[in-house]
Order: C-alpha cells, then sequence, then structure tokens
C-alpha cells in the first residue's frame, strides 16, 4: 500500500542552531593517559618492524596481538587516510566528513551495523579474537600518538569494537548492492517514478579477480603453485608480512586498516578471493498496513509489528555539524530498503561481523587442507570465491561458504512474496554442499568471477548438480582466456604461470572482429558507409588480436569496441542481452562500419591520427596522495599494454572515473599481484600498482610503477635473513 505522510514525518531534521558542533576534519587525535602509554610503550618493544628496499613492512612480534599491533602501526604509516576511510565508510559516518551528499550512504551501512551491536559482539567475543582486536586499536592510537603532526579527519581515537564494523576484506561488500537512491526515496517519501530510459555508457571496468591453482602433477617443480590477481581499484590493499612466535606468518595484501591477510600465503598454503557468483542477497515484497498508529506485515496467517529503529545521522555542514533523525523499519526478513508500487521491500544478506572477523584470521593460520575447511565452516564468504594450493600438493575451490537454502520453486532473481513462510531462507547449505573441487585430474583450477562449470575443464562441477542460485554468473571473456592458457600445459614455474596470467590475446574480439571485416568486404564499393575505411580494416585484418604497447590495431580495435557498446547499451538492455552479445547477434553489417568510422574519427581528433599506437594512449599516472587520483595528459605518465578485462585481459587495466583526458589512465584491474610456489621452502615473486606508499614523497610511492607495466615481478623476501640482506630500515614502532 501506499506509504502515507506519517511516515515522512518520522523523517525530521535536528534544529541547526542546537546541533552546530565544531567541524571533524583535522582534529588532534585523542590523549592517551599516563597508563595507555606505559602499556603501549611495552608492547612496542615487543615488536619489531623490517622495513625492506620496496619499503614492504615485514612485522615481527611475540604474539599475534603483538604481531596485529605492529601491523597497524606499518599499514598507518603507509596510509593513515586510507586506514581512516574505510573505517569512516563501514562505521557509516562519511556525511561527518563529506556533508549531506553521503547521508544516505550511512544510512545504508547503519541499518546493519550498528555500534552497540558490535559493543555486544565485542564482549561476546572468544578471549584469543578479544586480544586481536585490543591490538589493532592500540597500533593505531599509538600510531597517532607518536605522530601528532597526523590529524585524523574524525576518527580520534579507534575502540577494539570497531574492528568488527570491516570484517571481511571485500572491495565493495554486501550492503553496498542496496541502492543508496531508492533508499533515500523510501525514506523520504518520494514516489518510486516509472523507470526511465536508461542512459548509454562505457561498460563498467570489472572487478573481482584471477586465480590459478596448479597442481604438483603438471608443475616442474613438483610443487605446487598459486597465481594471485585481484583485479581492485588501485592502491585499495598494500603489501605486508606478519609474523609471530605464535604460529602466524602470512604475506600478501590487507585491505586497509584490517589485521589479516585477505589474499596472500603463509609458509604451508596460499589463498586466492575471486569475486563471487551465487545468489546471496535476496529482497522481499512485504505487504504492509496501518493500524493504531502502527506498521504491522502480513507474514503467512498473521500481521507481525515493523519493527521501528530511531537512527541518528550526522552531517558536515558550513561551519559546524547537523544531524538528520531517520526511523528506519525491519522485518524479519531484514532492513525496509526500497518501495516497489504498493509494497516495501526489505533486503536478506550476511550481516555475521564476529563470524566473518574469525573466518578472516584464522584461515591465514591453517596448517593444512583439514584447517582451511575448518576455519570455511564458519560460513561467512558471502562475496567470495577461494582458490587454494598448499605444501602437501593440494589444490582445491570452493565456490563461496555462505549460501543460504531456498525453495527452487521460487525466482529468487527477483524480489519474491516475503508474506509467504516458504520463502523464508532456511538455513545454509553446508560446505560439503556447495559448488567445490579437489584436486581434480587435470591438474589446475582457475576462476575469473566467471561461473564454476569450466574450473578445472572437463573435470569442472556440472551445473545440473547444484540449484540454480549456486551460481548466477555467466562464462566470460577472462574465462575462457584462462581455460586457454591452462589446458594442455605442463612443467609450469612460476615464470610461465605468470606468463599465463599475462597472456595479451584479448578474447572478447575473436567472435566480433571476423564480422567487422565481413561486413567490409560485402558491403557494395559503392557505400558511402565504407569510404575511407580500407586502410583500418587493412590494420584490423592483420591484427593478431594482441594488445601490446605499438599496436596501432589495439587502439583501433579497442575505441572500436568501446562505440559499439556505448551506442548499443540502451538497446542491449532493452532486449534483456548482455551488450556484447547484443553486438555480435543483431547489428547489421553498416552499424559495424559506421561504429569504425566513429572511432577513427575519435582516435583523429584526440591525437591527430588514428594511427596512434596503443601505448601513446593507455598510461599509468600516479601523481598525488589523494584517494581519488587527478590525472593530467601534460604531466608525466607510463605506457601500459594491458587492457580491459571486459576485452578478454586477463592482465586487466581500466579507466572508472569519467574520462575527462584524451588519454586511458587505468584505475582498475591488476593491483597486488604474486605467483607462489610451495615446497619445503616458499619461493614468490609480486608487484603492487604504483608502491607502498600513500606519500608522494617517500621513494616508495612510485617505485614499482615501471616494472608494474613491463609486467616485471620483485622476488618476495618471505625468509628474515633475505630481509635483512635487503633491509632499508628496522625499528619498533615509535620507540
Amino acid at each position: 500500500m501506499p506509504r502515507t505522510a506519517a511516515v515522512l514525518a518520522c523523517v525530521t531534521f535536528a534544529s541547526m542552531s542546537a546541533t552546530v558542533l565544531a567541524a571533524p576534519a583535522g582534529q588532534p587525535a585523542a590523549k592517551l593517559d599516563a597508563a595507555e602509554v606505559l602499556r603501549l610503550q611495552a608492547q612496542a618493544k615487543r615488536v619489531t618492524i623490517l622495513r625492506d628496499k620496496w619499503g614492504i613492512p615485514h612485522v615481527y612480534g611475540k604474539t599475534d596481538a603483538d604481531a596485529v599491533f605492529g601491523m597497524l602501526y606499518a599499514q598507518a604509516e603507509d596510509d593513515f587516510r586510507r586506514v581512516e576511510r574505510n573505517f569512516i565508510t563501514a562505521l557509516g559516518r562519511m556525511a561527518e566528513v563529506e556533508g549531506e551528499k553521503a547521508l544516505y550512504d550511512d544510512l545504508r551501512m547503519k541499518l546493519f551495523i550498528r555500534p552497540d551491536e558490535l559493543q555486544a559482539q565485542y564482549k561476546a567475543s572468544p578471549a584469543w579474537l578479544k586480544s586481536l582486536m585490543t591490538a589493532w586499536a592500540d597500533g593505531l592510537n599509538w600510531y597517532l600518538h607518536t605522530h601528532p603532526q597526523v590529524r585524523p579527519a574524525l576518527i580520534t581515537r579507534f575502540e577494539p569494537w570497531m574492528a568488527l564494523s570491516f570484517s571481511e576484506g571485500s572491495i565493495g561488500g554486501d550492503i553496498e548492492e542496496v541502492d543508496v537512491k531508492l533508499l533515500k526515496m523510501f525514506y523520504e517519501d518520494i514516489p518510486v517514478m516509472a523507470q526511465a530510459r536508461p542512459a548509454a555508457s562505457l561498460m563498467k571496468e570489472p572487478g573481482g579477480s584471477n586465480g590459478f591453482a596448479i597442481a604438483p602433477k603438471i608443475s616442474k617443480s613438483g610443487n605446487a603453485l598459486l597465481m594471485i590477481n585481484p583485479h581492485t581499484s588501485f592502491y585499495f590493499r598494500p603489501e605486508i608480512h606478519v609474523v609471530s612466535e605464535a604460529g602466524l606468518n602470512a604475506y600478501g595484501a590487507v585491505t586497509w586498516g584490517q589485521f589479516f591477510v585477505y589474499q596472500g600465503f603463509n609458509d604451508r598454503l596460499g589463498w586466492m578471493h575471486t569475486s563471487g557468483g551465487g545468489d546471496v542477497i535476496d529482497e522481499f515484497l512485504e505487504t504492509v498496513i496501518k493500524k493504531d498508529g502502527k506498521y504491522w506485515y502480513k507474514y503467512g496467517g498473521e500481521l507481525r509489528p515493523v519493527k521501528e529503529v530511531a537512527i541518528t545521522l550526522p552531517f558536515k555542514v558550513a561551519g559546524g555539524m547537523a544531524e538528520k533523525k531517520v526511523t528506519a523499519y525491519f522485518t524479519h526478513h531484514g532492513p525496509v530498503v526500497r518501495r516497489e508500487g504498493d509494497k516495501w521491500v526489505s533486503v536478506a544478506l550476511m550481516n555475521e561481523p564476529l563470524k566473518a572477523l574469525q573466518q578472516s584470521y584464522l584461515r591465514t593460520k591453517a596448517r593444512d587442507y583439514k584447517a582451511f575447511w575448518k576455519a570455511m565452516e564458519l560460513r561467512t564468504n558471502s562475496s567470495n570465491n577461494t582458490v587454494y594450493a598448499d605444501a602437501d600438493g593440494n589444490i582445491a575451490y570452493f565456490h563461496g561458504n555462505f549460501v543460504p537454502k531456498r525453495d527452487p520453486r521460487f525466482d529468487f532473481t527477483k524480489p519474491v512474496d516475503g508474506s509467504d513462510p516458504a520463502t523464508d531462507w532456511k538455513g545454509l547449505h553446508t560446505v560439503e554442499e556447495t559448488i567445490r573441487l579437489f584436486n581434480p585430474k587435470n591438474g589446475w583450477i582457475q576462476n575469473t568471477n566467471n561461473w564454476p562449470y569450466s574450473a578445472a575443464g572437463p573435470y569442472s562441477p556440472r551445473q545440473q548438480d547444484y540449484p540454480a542460485y549456486m551460481s548466477m554468473n555467466p562464462e566470460n571473456a577472462r574465462g575462457i582466456h584462462a581455460v586457454r592458457v591452462l589446458e594442455n600445459k605442463a612443467d609450469f614455474t612460476l615464470e610461465s604461470l605468470i606468463a599465463a596470467a599475462y597472456d595479451s590475446k584479448l578474447t572478447a574480439f575473436e567472435p566480433l572482429l571476423p564480422l567487422l571485416l565481413r561486413a567490409y568486404d560485402e558491403t557494395p564499393a559503392s557505400a558511402l558507409q565504407k569510404a575511407g575505411l580500407g586502410s583500418q580494416i587493412a590494420e584490423l585484418r592483420d591484427w593478431d588480436m594482441r594488445y601490446s604497447l605499438t599496436s596501432v590495431a589495439t587502439s583501433l580495435g579497442i575505441y572500436w569496441l568501446q562505440d559499439l557498446v556505448k551506442t548499443y547499451d540502451v538497446a542491449a538492455k532493452e532486449a534483456g542481452m548482455p551488450v556484447l552479445e547484443y553486438v555480435e547477434r543483431r547489428l547489421t553489417a553498416i552499424q559495424r562500419l559506421e561504429a569504425l568510422t566513429r572511432a577513427s574519427a575519435k582516435l583523429q581528433n584526440a591525437f591527430g591520427t588514428w594511427r596512434t599506437p596503443w601505448g601513446e594512449i593507455n598510461r599509468f599516472q600516479r601523481l598525488t596522495g589523494d584517494i581519488v587520483q587527478p590525472f593530467d595528459d601534460s604531466k608525466p605518465s607510463i605506457p601500459v599494454p594491458y587492457a580491459s578485462g571486459n576485452w578478454g585481459a586477463l592482465a586487466a587495466y581500466g579507466m572508472t572515473s569519467q574520462q575527462t583526458t584524451k588519454r586511458i589512465y587505468g584505475e582498475r584491474g591488476n593491483s597486488f599481484v604474486a605467483a607462489v610456489e610451495f615446497g619445503p621452502r616458499i619461493r614468490a615473486k609480486s608487484i603492487l600498482a604504483g608502491g607502498q606508499s600513500g606519500d608522494p614523497a617517500s621513494p616508495h610511492f612510485n617505485d614499482q610503477a615501471e616494472m608494474y607495466a613491463r609486467g616485471e615481478f620483485k622476488d618476495v623476501l618471505f625468509y628474515k635473513q633475505d630481509v635483512l640482506k635487503n633491509l632499508e630500515r628496522q625499528y619498533q614502532p615509535g620507540l
């Protein structure tokens, strides 16, 4: 039923004059009392940080808590702004920094993340985890105490319970699937208008990652290998090594501000997360009525009260702070996040911070497949698949491990009737019931955010054996590419595995380019649309569909495909088809040729000639330490050969912000990349986009950029004696 004005009355602005406070930006950190200083000094003395020649911190502590303390101190040294920002976002406090525009982003977070609930979970935590959360906060507070010149944007003191607000290291968690615009419309009582015609746009650069595992039977050394290849926003995760005398010895990528290595390895095994593909978020249509001044929703043959929760949203204004008060609504399914027709829509998703934090940490200490499996039984990998390899020679794949059980009669890809009890989740599938692989006979596993049914070639899981909701993603161009570089190969080494992961073929062009060439060949010579394209067609006819710095055809082909995607994106949406499928199946010869004419003109206008090599266009540039990077064609940049994952590039590289420059500057794709060999002794190589530090004045701000652009990896210094041979600095935190 339509919402009434009474709902709007629940959404009010507090009195501005009563709530104007000092603006939070640039506040000094909270003072530590004398006892705290002595306690943290003592802990700092139990920690040693070795910075190697790349600035990578190797943190050594007596206990796990000591190591965590040093780990957070080191992260804060490298980029405190990113550490703080992740927790400002996770706690739903961004409007306190950015103002009113972020109010509903904050509300979205606070529908799920509530400080009082996190504080209760912290108190109920096992002692070992509580000690790590305390050390997490202590490490950050000690950094602020010993660096009084650093002025936090908002969080002047970190509390241990805050670690639970960001307990799973994905970029863009499940909560971010809730549409902020529709959330705002509901809570401001703005009617949902008919859907506007979607705007045309370039394909979004895909997130996610690539993960490859190689069994001993097809490796040259007889050891298992793992390729760790996240595709994230650049500078989203730094590289770190954290070691304790209590068995912690994890190396890899840590999401800023967290105390567990998210994608990486220890001395016995490694884990690589790719974005999931299962249906783990569901919407429920709630039939709501108002009775006796209260809201009720239908459930079976009864009416249940809608739970109402008052939420205060502070936000920054000129000269101070104001706040907005919202009454949020909940059913047993979850918070109400939008309206559809006369129904309210609630959303169900994973919200298990305590279990998620335990799983995230425990997998870093697992010593074998059995222990790793036990950590997986906590079942809080909702947005992640996992590719695994270990020193015992095992390789494995887990297609997520948070998978709600559902009645297959209903289509959960759409909102279901929340008044029907049969639509409720019925617990979670066990790990055993989910899509998995363990030591497939072909000797390799791959996932590229595609479906799992090609993960091991002919030995892949079978689609018919699982509910449809377990895997919703289709095959993609990267998945086709990954199978090709892995199948029927033997004698893999670290170097050949890296080469496979950087294979330059752009597989998305394979079905599309022949259609363009045929369109040209079959169009009459007199046709206007064919005029002036002979040289471009000749260039593309000779192209091997591989990217390279010197390739003109790469530039021409990518600009042609970008134009097709932009031009026919709306039509593809209206046809209910992926845009590349639409481009392949629905276009006429003339439309293909017209796109090439437009692409040629765009290159000509931007660079003076359509004969512009790809390396002149596709660049890496890191000018500032800003979280959102500026780009400038007049400033130095580095040519990069890689291309968008949309076109099948395994080494993905793409621009995600609105392009205001002539050149393309990468912002997402290969970020931290590592290849690992598990044997009696770990051997690994890695590379970071740019460098370890977020400070432009640091020698490690951009010291890996040239190597990154060449696909040249550095040796991972996993053993302390190797770190000492390549030592830049040794110190104890803040001492």
